[in-house]
């Protein structure tokens, strides 16, 4: 009897299982098709939608409120521009050359002079003895006068030596560098140079950039270390150009260990001759994306759009721009990374719906 039992409670139990089984195999689907509608129901709207092409942002002002999404008006403004160009340290090691080859043409002339002084005052005492009954011969004064024509001959020789010499460092050179070459005393300029303690550059500026006034300066910066910034003042104009670089070129000379002779330089100059009109974009507008800069722009009430903007141009608390955006436009300052979730958030929504 108790083994008959045994039985049917063991039969009622694998009939257990089996019903349970079938339960969950047939309710499977239902269960998973009730989950999908419960998150269709509490997906989140979408705030994004795109007016003629460009994707546009909705978001009511009680949401702007509460996200702490705040906006201010650009306001108009003028802007000189810098200008930005690049030159290389240049070797005075011919510099020095022509200066010596010139000193020592001054120095023969001075000794032919000297020479030259000499044989005019016994020519002179010559033919005073040869007017005097012809105590010294004609032959004698003959070769006396031709002394001083042959002294005449070797200082012109020098002395244009010496001028084609000068010429020739004012065509590499200049008309500054080549006054401070030709003085026979070094001025302070010329022995920093030549004892390594200031470095000579020729900087290159566009065709339009402004003149260079005496006494201005530029802000270099080696190409290699473009953290290191350098104080360079105006020398002169340089007479030839770069044969990398198209532009004016233009001696400049700083004070500085860190450059050698034929590193490459890039400078910016302190002014531009041109006043540009544009908006200052405060620096809390700008968020980056894609290695770009963008502000959003407060297009109506309740509805923002992206626009892109350049940095090139910065200021005192932002940047300067020219472009789409005028004065009086609303860009947001606060809350703009929220907007920019927002707006992706809706392209991967799309992404899924596809």
């Amino acid at each position: 009897m108790n083994r008959k039992l045994a039985i049917i409670i063991g039969l009622q139990a694998f009939l257990i299982v089996v019903l349970f089984w079938v339960l969950v195999f047939y309710g499977k689907d239902e269960f998973e098709a009730a989950t999908q509608q419960a998150g269709e129901e509490i997906e989140t709207p979408n705030r994004v939608a795109s007016e003629q092409g460009i994707p546009v942002i909705k978001v009511s002002p009680a949401t702007q409120k509460q996200s702490e999404i705040s906006t201010n008006q650009l306001k108009s403004s003028r802007h000189q521009a810098s200008i930005s160009s690049y030159g290389n340290v240049v070797s005075i090691e011919a510099l020095i050359d022509l200066r010596t080859r010139y000193l020592a043409a001054k120095a023969e002339i001075e000794v032919l002079r000297t020479a030259l002084n000499y044989n005019k005052n016994e020519f002179i005492r010559l033919n005073t003895l040869n007017q005097d009954d012809k105590n010294i011969s004609d032959k004698v004064v003959a070769t006396a006068r031709s002394n001083i024509k042959a002294d005449e001959a070797k200082i012109a020789a020098a002395e244009s030596s010496a001028k084609n010499i000068a010429d020739s460092m004012r065509q590499t050179w200049g008309e500054t560098l080549t006054q401070h070459a030709t003085n026979p005393v070094k001025s302070e300029l010329l022995q920093n140079l030549i004892s390594n303690q200031d470095v000579l550059m020729q900087i290159t500026l566009p065709f339009d950039a402004e003149e260079p006034s005496q006494k201005s300066s530029i802000t270099v910066t080696p190409t290699a270390m473009p953290t290191k910034s350098i104080r360079a003042l105006y020398i002169s104009r340089a007479p030839a150009s770069s044969a990398t670089i198209q532009g004016k070129t233009y001696f400049y000379h700083a004070k500085t260990k860190e450059l050698r002779a034929g590193m490459q330089v890039s400078a910016v100059s302190t002014s531009s001759s041109k006043l540009s009109d544009g908006v200052i974009i405060p620096n809390t507008a700008i968020i980056w994306y894609a290695g770009k800069s963008w502000v959003y722009k407060k297009t109506a009430e309740d509805k923002f759009s992206r626009v892109a903007v350049s940095t090139d141009a910065e200021v005192e608390n932002g940047w300067f721009y020219q472009g789409k955006l005028k004065a009086g436009d609303q860009v947001v300052t606060s809350g703009a990374q929220l907007l920019l979730s927002e707006e992706f958030k809706s392209q991967i929504t799309n992404e899924n719906d596809d």
